[in-house]
């Protein structure tokens, strides 16, 4: 076997036990990203000198004694992420070459974990897209399919996992930004609770929906993730102090007795044949692991993607006026006065997408239409949020699609904005109620892997702060799904 292809778990055992040096990981993936990313365009900065300096610094705290559990581990991150020394870029040319002073909470816990970092990985521009074909460095493709997207807006973070270029990724979920691309790449994909996880040190769409997560090759490496970045942290003021538990310690639990609601308003007509047929195969053996099956109703979900592009636009738009040309990133001034210089370097620097939305933000914010448009749409989510919570009275988790079908092909909706959106139908709903929710690999379309089928997810979604109950579910269908080891033919 590869080196690359190893999981976390794997890993950590090869490590403990010498037949393995973190010096020897971090080539293999370096060599993995080097040989595949011209097809991929994964990776906007990869860190070759930084994560070799890291795994010997890993390898003689090993030899110590001093072990950390993600001590050796190469992980990649979503290029929204601050890095201190290394350029961060939201895949957007308005920030240019931005070079942080300090790491964000996240990967800081990351490094003090004893985490190699491998790289920045490729997104939609400011985490605006379904598709990651808005990114100012090019789109990312598919590993299973290289004329198809990868999902967004962490499109690089999903297909670097698929593509056996880092054993595991950061991304932000935002309406559904890791699970998403996780479905269509074939990769375990987690959106905490909104304040679980510290949004401190990442660039900003919308702050009252982006929240991190981990994108890994299976569900035992995403608890071993989460756990790592999970916590309390004071310099987020959206951070919720509630304890941690320990997610691998009830990962094994199975699933007997829970009940798993399927929301009527999900199973629509839209939804792709392959993807109903493998969403079905997953609910069959829920029930022969004996699970009961319960059917549920979310209400007001018909009103979500008009309430998340409402909410998400608002606060784009308030949170992208701070890129200006003032304080840092690109700058366009050609002399005409201050007001000049804003309009030239906004509109040199922001791409078409990211412009979209600060103007339709903007309109809803503007006098007169704020009570009509942002405040409406703010009771809306609260409605939302309450069906989730009534449902999870009956229920333990829900299960839906992640997406109406696997992977597009590239520019298929790039002409066609409001199509696009619809891509996160099933994702967005989370994001508004706050809630934690995960896609799982569950299938292939059309003739199969023989016949160059592309991924399908089902999503998982779970109680606030309910995250050990969703991983335990979500292993114990992983353990009966015939997906470990598939792997893209890159």
């Amino acid at each position: 076997m590869d080196l690359t292809d190893l999981t976390i778990h794997a890993m950590q055992q090869q490590l403990a036990d010498g037949r393995l040096t973190s010096v020897d990981l971090t080539k293999a993936f370096l060599a993995r990203i080097h040989a595949t990313d011209d097809q991929l365009n994964a990776f906007i900065t990869v860190c070759d000198e930084e994560a070799l300096v890291a795994a010997r610094q890993a390898d003689e705290q090993r030899a110590t004694g001093n072990v950390q559990p993600l001590t050796g581990i190469p992980v990649a991150l979503k290029d929204i992420f601050v890095t201190r020394g290394v350029r961060t870029t939201c895949a957007s040319k308005i920030l240019g070459d931005f070079m942080s002073p300090y790491d964000g909470t996240a990967v800081r816990k990351l490094k003090e974990q004893g985490a190699v970092i491998l790289g920045k990985l490729n997104m939609d521009e400011f985490a605006m897209g379904s598709s990651n074909e808005n990114s100012a460095f090019g789109p990312v493709r598919n590993p299973w399919n290289t004329g198809c997207v990868p999902g967004g807006s962490s499109g690089g973070s999903a297909a670097s996992v698929a593509a056996r270029q880092t054993a595991a990724s950061l991304g932000t979920d935002t309406g559904g930004s890791i699970r998403q691309p996780a479905s269509h790449c074939g990769v375990v994909g987690l959106k905490p609770t909104y304040g679980r996880v510290s949004r401190y040190g990442v660039i900003a769409y919308a702050s009252s929906l982006d929240q991190v997560g981990p994108l890994t090759r299976d569900v035992r490496d995403c608890a071993i993730l989460l756990g790592a970045i999970a916590g309390y942290d004071p310099a987020d003021s959206t951070s919720v102090d509630t304890p941690v538990p320990d997610y691998l310690a009830t990962l094994e639990g199975g699933v007997a007795g829970k009940k798993i609601g399927l929301p009527k308003e999900y199973f629509i007509d839209g939804v792709d044949a392959d993807v109903k047929r493998a969403v079905q195969a997953v609910v069959e053996k829920y029930r022969e692991l004996g699970a009961e099956i319960v059917e549920v109703s979310l209400p007001h979900t018909r009103y979500a993607v008009a309430c998340y592009y409402l909410v998400a636009t608002a606060e784009a738009s308030s949170n992208l006026a701070r890129y200006d040309g003032v304080r840092y990133g690109q700058r366009v001034d050609k002399g005409q006065g201050l007001i000049d210089m804003y309009s030239q370097t906004r509109a040199a620097g922001f791409g078409p997408e990211v412009k979209r939305r600060i103007m339709l933000g903007t309109y809803a914010l503007s006098s007169g239409y704020y009570d009509a448009y942002y405040l409406k749409a703010q009771k809306v989510r609260a409605l939302i949020r309450q069906d989730f919570l009534d449902a999870f009275e009956q229920v333990d988790c829900i299960l839906t699609p992640v997406a109406p079908s696997a992977a597009f092909g590239l520019g298929d909706k790039t002409s066609d904005p409001l199509q696009m959106y619809l891509s996160d139908i099933f994702t967005l709903s989370a994001n508004l109620a706050g809630i934690c929710g995960l896609s799982l690999p569950c299938g292939l379309s059309g003739q199969g892997e023989a016949g160059g089928g592309l991924p399908i997810g089902v999503q998982l979604l779970g109680k606030p702060f309910g995250e050990a109950e969703l991983l335990q579910i979500a292993y114990a269908y992983e353990q009966v799904s015939g997906w470990q080891g598939k792997t893209p033919k890159l």
